[in-house]
């Protein structure tokens, strides 16, 4: 079995080429502040995806291996079920592989690509049975235990959703180089506590680079910001640039000259970066040192379903939806630093 050269970054790569105004035409890229703006000189993951055996490949933006056939795991089924298919894969080492389970948020999350949709995985994947669906992950929703995270793979969108409901499930194998969502804590279907042993829940296997004590620091820079040590990137300490809500465009420009200029709003993997997958309202770290923190920030990465929207980080939750760019509805939050 081959192992792929990885090139794993703390936050994955978006795969967004092109850029669209706020009524969703397309325009040039250079000065927009626009997600592809800025990832186009990231450091590309190519090939993206690498053989490591038979049915299986590696992705070497993230380190995690998944099976070539996405609809491995059969018909749609509870969060239950998908737990108990991924740990029967691992037992009956289906494709050589004993570590099977279901993939936690992050980990699924990886691997959308912002640059497509129906499905929005990464242009060229090797997956076969792609259903562009909801799939389960491991991750309790922090803000509604009987829930549990669920990836939407026509858009890109993420939610939870009861844990009684049918969906689908793609497990993932490999060790995760990605940081660990946070979530410490195990519930079951009901959204009762339980202990975590053998559950193969996202709060007992933690799966993921753990984070660094403390997390949060004063930015070295000489800029006014907090540093996040887990991706490199630095955050504007008040998490509300705009004093109120923006217009995707307004919130672009805001973030452009945030303090004289060397800001940008991020991209939406970048936001989704902060999210403490074991807290709600905010979903960030407990002890986190922002202020004005609210409920839904712009990110700059386009919708590739609808060009006229753009994504966003529901922050009191922690899920990942779109808005309509023209509608005056988010928060602004810059970010200066590396790129994934």
């Amino acid at each position: 079995m081959g192992v792929a050269h990885v090139f794993v970054s703390p936050v994955p790569p978006t795969d967004q080429t092109r850029c669209h105004d706020g009524a969703g035409r397309e325009t040039p890229c250079p000065g927009s502040g626009q997600d592809a703006a800025f990832s186009h000189a990231a450091g590309r993951h190519a090939p993206r995806f690498a053989a490591v055996g038979t049915g299986l490949v590696q992705d070497t933006a993230t380190g995690l291996v998944w099976p070539v056939d996405a609809g491995i795991a059969g018909f749609p089924m509870p969060w239950d079920n998908a737990l108990a298919v991924a740990a029967r894969m691992a037992a009956d080492a289906v494709l050589g592989r004993t570590d099977w389970r279901l993939p936690n948020r992050r980990e699924l999350r990886s691997l959308v690509s912002y640059g497509q949709a129906r499905p929005s995985l990464p242009a060229g994947h090797p997956f076969e049975n792609v259903f562009a669906g909801w799939h389960w992950t491991s991750t309790t929703a922090a803000p509604a235990p009987a829930y549990a995270w669920y990836v939407h793979f026509e858009g890109g969108r993420m939610f939870y959703g009861k844990k009684d409901q049918d969906c689908l499930c793609w497990p993932v194998a490999g060790q995760s180089l990605l940081p660990r969502t946070g979530q410490a804590w195990c519930r079951d279907a009901a959204g009762r506590e339980v202990a975590c042993a053998g559950t193969g829940q996202d709060g007992g296997l933690r799966s993921g680079t753990p984070w660094p004590t403390p997390r949060f620091v004063p930015a070295p820079t000489g800029r006014e910001g907090v540093l996040d040590r887990v991706t490199g990137l630095v955050w504007a300490v008040r998490a509300d640039a705009a004093q109120g809500m923006a217009t995707w465009e307004e919130a672009l420009a805001v973030a452009a000259r945030y303090q004289g200029g060397g800001w940008r709003l991020p991209n939406i993997n970048e936001l989704e970066s902060l999210v403490d997958a074991g807290c709600a309202a905010p979903a960030l770290p407990a002890g986190h040192p922002f202020a004005a923190v609210g409920e839904v920030y712009w990110s700059a990465t386009t919708s590739a379903f609808d060009p006229a929207w753009a994504h966003a980080l529901y922050l009191h939750k922690g899920a990942v939806g779109v808005g309509v760019k023209a509608g005056r509805d988010f928060l602004v939050w810059p970010v200066a630093g590396p790129l994934s």
